[in-house]
This record gives structure tokens, C-alpha cells and sequence, in this order.
């Protein structure tokens, strides 16, 4: 047998020799879920539940998740924020022939450090998404 020094890449094992593991948790368990799925699917729940009501208005309008907001000094008033922290963002869109469909930005972090545990994250989400859906349409958020 070779010395460990002079085997190939190939002949190496892990340290008991039984091969690679597995994962540790089936996929169908929803322990195997990550944060950030977690959230995107609350944020798919609020959307599909206002897309049922407002099809038309909110047909060609984009809706996206990203970690954290931009770096910014100061934010337009189409930013949801709570204190100095930007927690989503409406960027309207421009009609015309080349033009960008509206679209709703969530920012995950910020929601998630403001939320103790998921309901409290899933309701936090939904006041967010309807707030920028009302600023959207011109209607208050309680109307929506």
C-alpha cells in the first residue's frame, strides 16, 4: 500500500472510509427549507392572495426579493423604510415602447431582524408588500 503522502486524489476517502455523506435532512422535511426560501415564499403568499383580487391592475407589475437594500445617502419617497432602513422600494416604471413594468423590491434582512418569529415575519411581509401595492394603485393600505 501506498504511503497517504503519495496517493493520488482519486484514492482518497473520508476519515472512517464509508464515502461521502448524505444531507442530514430529507428534502421533504421542511426543516431543509433555507431562510431565504422561507421568506420567498411568504412574499409568492401576499402576492398570489393580491393577485386574485387585483389581476388587471397588477398584471405587468414585477416583484422581487433581494437581501439587503443598495447603499444609498439619501432614499426617494418610493421607499418603504423604518427608521433610517429601507425595508422595500417602489420603482414605478416607464410607459412607452421600450418601457420597464413597475416593480416591488422586499428587503429580506431588515424584515427578518424585525421579526421575533415566522408568523410575526409572514404578517410583517404582507403589511409591507400591501403598502407598496396601495402606494402602486393610489389607494390606502387598508383599502387593499
Amino acid at each position: 500500500m501506498t504511503s497517504p503522502e503519495r496517493r493520488r486524489p482519486s484514492q482518497r476517502r473520508d476519515r472512517h472510509g464509508r464515502g461521502l455523506r448524505g444531507r442530514l435532512v430529507p428534502a421533504t422535511v421542511p426543516m431543509s427549507r433555507t431562510k431565504a426560501e422561507v421568506f420567498d415564499d411568504l412574499v409568492l403568499d401576499t402576492v398570489e392572495s393580491l393577485e386574485r383580487r387585483y389581476t388587471t391592475e397588477l398584471a405587468g407589475v414585477e416583484f422581487a426579493v433581494e437581501d439587503v437594500p443598495p447603499d444609498l445617502n439619501v432614499y426617494d419617497s418610493d421607499v418603504l423604510e423604518d427608521g433610517s432602513v429601507p425595508l422595500a422600494r417602489l420603482l414605478p416604471g416607464r410607459p412607452g415602447k421600450h418601457g420597464v413594468p413597475p416593480r416591488i423590491v422586499v428587503y429580506r434582512r431588515p424584515l427578518e431582524f424585525r421579526a421575533a418569529d415566522r408568523d410575526e415575519l409572514a404578517e410583517l411581509v404582507r403589511d409591507v408588500v400591501v403598502e407598496q401595492v396601495a402606494n402602486l394603485l393610489g389607494m390606502s393600505p387598508d383599502d387593499v
